[in-house]
């Protein structure tokens, strides 16, 4: 049995999860590829939307939030005849073609965007058996969700239900997991005093760990600055940068010479860190909240993206699990405030741990019942294949054409092989006809 997961290079949380899910399936006998959805598309898509991407998150975050409240607000960009959904359309062969020759009988999507992609594959080509799930890594209902049709929703929390429900779907395609999926190595635990050692820091020190995703956004310079000047002395500050250089060489270069704030780049050993911390300051993103619950770790959370990363600050406060402020100045008045306050640290600390592995309950459930399923065969030849999806005889297609039936009758039997130009236009035409049929189906459904 083989899987395929459809990641999204939008950040590393996707590819994280991606990663935590192949470990849990590989431990039970089951290889899984993960690959970017969007490179389907083409390869210059995917390099595009990565780093615009990252740059939005970087350097102008609140514009990424903002472009997320837009497209929650106008659900029709991304509906079966929206401009949006078509460019993804383009994937959908070569989608195909992976899954067919990969033989894969497990399709993951860690991304809204894959799971549209493969929604739209299982309507093109509806004799393919596979068993497909969604994983939302945010704590809400991502716009465009209810777009797409899979076997299976893995959500990080019961209280989502309702949410996912709304949009249509039966209970019984919803799974509820303990969290988000995060590494293997989160679930072990190191002593805090262990990890601190390890680290370099005093034993009995408190220690606050700043991490604001892999790509390093927010205003870690100002608000480092800021936290210093109230800092408690017997406490110490990691900032980690990420991915982000220039923040780093930044940070490294101003902060010199000031011993209680030690400044990483991209940290390797993250489950080390978040076990020597007493606290944790980050943006919300689904993966960072999701590692930093497993630890039990309190959040001091800031909004710097806001959008879907709004939900799961919401989440994690009503669970008090963490808290937040508006401005580095009250952050770091808030940091300082919870750092000298134990009780108080030992209290959020044990508001919303999770214990139980959550890859590894989608791997389960996955593989629950599943029997092998056969790997959709590759269908050999493209005119038979398109020509009857489209319910249309042979005369049909030779009088819509032009070309003789006795010549289109050889092409499909194998006798003779059309110039490769001519075979992609007729092909061309066939998928315009078969996508005229199912939006028409779409708005009689309507």
């Amino acid at each position: 049995m083989k899987a395929l997961i459809l990641s999204c290079n939008t950040g590393q949380g996707h590819n994280s999860v991606s990663g935590a899910v192949t470990q849990a399936l590989n431990e039970r006998g089951v290889a899984a590829d993960t690959v970017d959805a969007l490179a389907f598309v083409s390869e210059w898509a995917s390099k595009t939307v990565c780093e615009w991407h990252t740059r939005l998150y970087r350097y102008f975050p609140k514009t990424s939030g903002s472009s997320y409240s837009f497209v929650e607000q106008h659900p029709e960009l991304f509906n079966g005849r929206s401009p949006i959904h078509k460019l993804l359309g383009l994937g959908v062969d070569k989608l195909y073609a992976c899954i067919s020759d990969g033989g894969y009988e497990i399709v993951i999507c860690p991304h809204v965007i894959s799971a549209l992609m493969l929604t739209d594959l299982m309507k093109q080509y509806p004799e393919v058996k596979l068993r497909t799930c969604f994983i939302a890594t945010d704590y809400t209902c991502s716009p465009m969700c209810d777009e797409s049709d899979l076997d299976l929703y893995f959500i990080p929390d019961e209280g989502l239900i309702p949410e996912f429900e709304a949009i249509g779907l039966d209970r019984s395609r919803i799974s509820v997991t303990d969290g988000i999926p995060v590494r293997s190595g989160f679930y072990s635990k190191k002593e805090k005093a262990e990890a601190k050692r390890e680290l370099g820091l005093p034993e009995s020190c408190r220690h606050a760990v700043m991490m604001f995703g892999s790509m390093g956004c927010g205003p870690m310079p100002r608000l480092a600055a800021q936290i210093l000047k109230t800092l408690p002395k017997d406490c110490y500050i990691t900032a980690v940068c990420g991915t982000n250089e220039a923040v780093y060489k930044r940070m490294q270069k101003e902060f010199e010479g000031e011993y209680r704030l030690r400044v990483l780049g991209f940290a390797d050993d993250v489950p080390t860190l978040l076990d020597s911390a007493d606290l944790f300051i980050t943006k919300p993103g689904g993966l960072s909240t999701a590692e930093a619950s497993v630890k039990g770790v309190p959040m001091l959370l800031d909004n710097a993206v806001s959008g879907c990363e709004q939900y799961n600050l919401e989440f994690f406060c009503r669970a008090g699990a963490a808290v937040t402020a508006e401005g580095e100045a009250e952050i770091a008045r808030l940091c300082s405030e919870l750092l000298k306050d134990g009780e108080r640290l030992e209290k959020m600390s044990k508001a919303l741990v999770r214990t139980k592995n959550a890859a590894e309950q989608i791997a389960d459930a996955l593989l629950d019942g599943c029997v092998s399923a056969e790997a959709p065969e590759r269908i050999e030849n493209d005119f038979v294949y398109w020509r009857e999806r489209c319910k249309l005889s042979q005369s049909d297609v030779s009088k819509m054409i032009g070309i003789p039936r006795r010549t289109l009758r050889g092409w499909e039997s194998g006798e003779s092989e059309p110039p490769a130009y001519i075979k992609r236009l007729i092909i061309a035409e066939l998928k315009r006809i078969s996508r005229r049929i199912e939006q028409a189906k779409d708005i009689e459904e309507e």
